[in-house]
């Protein structure tokens, strides 16, 4: 017997210690819920129970049911034919044994049907998920569409979908991406035109839509004649019917087990979702954070993977008579893939329990009474989320990669081969940081937040709390750090040249995120004796990484931007 979640002390110790009370009563309304519903809790006790005991369900289905299946899916993967997508039996399986749990309705409220968890709980299952099999948690993950009906739908479209959500009787979607545009969503072009009676139609092109079979989709459109920018943009629901066709199904390095597919709207019958024109700047953006949250937990999890079977295969290969594990060149590989994966779950869980904060405070501000020290929360977690939920992916799925690289190099040439699982998690964990947004692209979408210092507050915050007097000499190594870095943005402001600023933004995003990670870091250490030692690796490592990206910010050697046309040849 496997459980993903109880065999894991880390993610044990980060539902332990995330100071989730405050959210859980908001999102409980003061556990006001217990009165209406059985399956809300009574106070924040029952609450936590209930998160554990989801968790070690899931853990448990992803451990005994869905990781020995991944091999075979990952094999023989979707198959498309006569213009149908079929997923592999195991995935139907899976998908089945998720719903008998009652946990493809997390996020959602109870009214609905759903478990009215937050975003943290519904992360640590996607974590666990995608460590028993990447390719599932991009049909599980898809939560995300029901929950952007229940953010943005009206009352009609809530009621008709979410409780099927809820019940596992539906599947979504998120129809983004068209063919020539990739990432640049400003320029989507298909099209919604309405009838004489008021009625959507879409038409066009989608490309590299995960899960484009499903039978809800949700679609950014332009809605807006003569428009070419986002603020023509709208977004629909649509279900599947014969005038959504699917054209074919990408061939993929990894992520096998989910279909990546092509879809022609022949004008597909559609509802507008929200208002005209918020689709990009409004509704998106917030599908864009969850899928960056989704992909962060998809990463972390494909690189527990990896850095699990890479440990296991060390402690039982043997060369010259005792095993690899032992060798210095192994274990210090060994103890920096779990560095990095202790890291990048810290960063994770730190930034869904502020996108939990967000959203708490969001829904409290447009439909309540809210303080001012309410709307100032509202607004403070929103920057913080803006900043965090980029900065997260980059460092998750950059991470996944580098651990699932180094495993391979562990099982040396078995690991190439495709009888263990390492190669696949190398091939799985490569999509992470293209999907959802690239790593260049989180960087700009984070740069903002570091030059404007955003995470200040939160920076001091942690640099006040209480440590062990061990650990008091890496903390200022750390606040040594943040000085230069204050440095290194004041200089990069004031030297008011936008090619450079570009050029040496992901340096400082970087350098933020080691920052902010160190202290996450030694905080989890003086709560828990066990983790001193990562915290530690992690600060010098991170000293030394930041010391050489901070020389190249502050150069301002401008040959470095004029170096792009002697070494790349134009």
């Amino acid at each position: 017997m496997a459980n993903f979640f109880t065999d894991n002390a880390d993610l044990k110790f980060t539902l332990e210690n995330l100071e989730l009370a405050p959210i859980c009563r908001m999102i409980e309304n003061d556990f006001k819920f217990a009165g209406e519903f059985d399956t809300a809790p009574r106070d924040f006790a029952d609450a936590l129970d209930n998160y554990r005991r989801a968790l070690e369900v899931v853990g448990g289905i992803a451990g005994d049911n869905i990781a020995p299946r991944a091999d075979v899916v990952d094999k023989e993967g979707a198959k498309f034919a006569d213009g149908k997508v079929k997923y592999h039996p195991y995935t139907l399986q899976n998908l089945e044994d998720l719903t008998k749990a009652g946990v493809m309705g997390v996020m959602l409220p109870h009214k609905f049907g759903g478990l009215n968890f937050p975003v943290t709980v519904y992360t640590m299952m996607t974590e666990m998920v995608s460590r028993a099999d990447a390719s599932l948690q991009n049909i599980f993950g898809l939560q995300d569409i029901a929950e952007t009906i229940n953010l943005f739908g009206n009352d009609e479209q809530k009621e008709k979908y979410l409780p099927d959500f809820a019940k596992g009787l539906l599947d979504g979607a998120m129809d983004l991406t068209e063919p020539d545009f990739g990432s640049d969503l400003q320029s989507v072009r298909l099209r919604a035109w309405q009838d004489e009676n008021g009625q959507w139609y879409l038409n066009g092109m989608k490309r590299f839509i995960t899960n484009g079979c499903a039978k809800v989709h949700l679609v950014l459109a332009r809605s807006e004649e003569g428009t070419t920018d986002g603020r023509g943009l709208s977004m629909f629901i649509c279900e599947k019917c014969p005038q959504l066709v699917v054209r074919r199904i990408e061939d993929k390095l990894g992520i096998h087990g989910v279909a990546t597919c092509e879809l022609q709207f022949n004008d597909v019958p559609a509802q507008l979702c929200g208002k005209r024109r918020l689709g990009l700047i409004r509704y998106v953006m917030s599908l864009m954070n969850g899928a960056r949250v989704a992909i962060s937990a998809q990463a972390v999890g494909i690189a527990e993977a990896a850095f699990r079977a890479a440990r296991k295969y060390a402690a039982e290969r043997e060369q010259f008579k005792k095993s690899i594990d032992q060798f210095p060149a192994i274990y210090s590989m060994l103890s920096a893939m779990k560095v990095k994966v202790t890291a990048a779950r810290a960063l994770l869980y730190e930034t869904t329990r502020v996108v939990d904060l967000r959203s708490t405070y969001g829904h409290l501000c447009e439909n309540g009474t809210p303080s001012d020290e309410e709307r100032a929360a509202q607004k403070y977690y929103s920057k913080l989320a803006a900043l965090l939920t980029p900065m997260c992916k980059a460092l998750a799925t950059e991470s996944a990669n580098q651990v699932a690289y180094d495993a391979i190099q562990v099982h040396g040439g078995t690991g190439y081969m495709r009888d263990f699982e390492a190669e696949r998690y190398y091939r799985d964990a490569r999509i992470t940081n293209i999907y959802e947004g690239t790593t260049q692209l989180q960087v700009v979408a984070a740069i903002g937040g570091v030059m404007q210092r955003d995470l200040d507050k939160r920076i001091g915050e942690l640099a006040a709390a209480e440590l062990p007097s061990e650990l008091e000499s890496y903390r200022a190594k750390v606040m040594a750090m943040h000085a230069k870095q204050l440095q290194a943005v004041d200089f990069v402001a004031a030297k008011k040249d936008a090619e450079y600023h570009d050029l040496v933004a992901r340096a400082l995003v970087e350098m933020e995120t080691m920052i902010f990670v160190s202290l996450l870091l030694l905080r989890d250490a003086a709560k828990d004796d066990s983790r001193r030692a990562i915290a530690i690796r992690y600060v010098l490592d991170a000293e030394y990484d930041f010391g050489a990206r901070y020389a190249r910010v502050v150069s301002g050697d401008t040959a470095l931007i004029q170096d792009r046309c002697e070494i790349i040849g134009y």
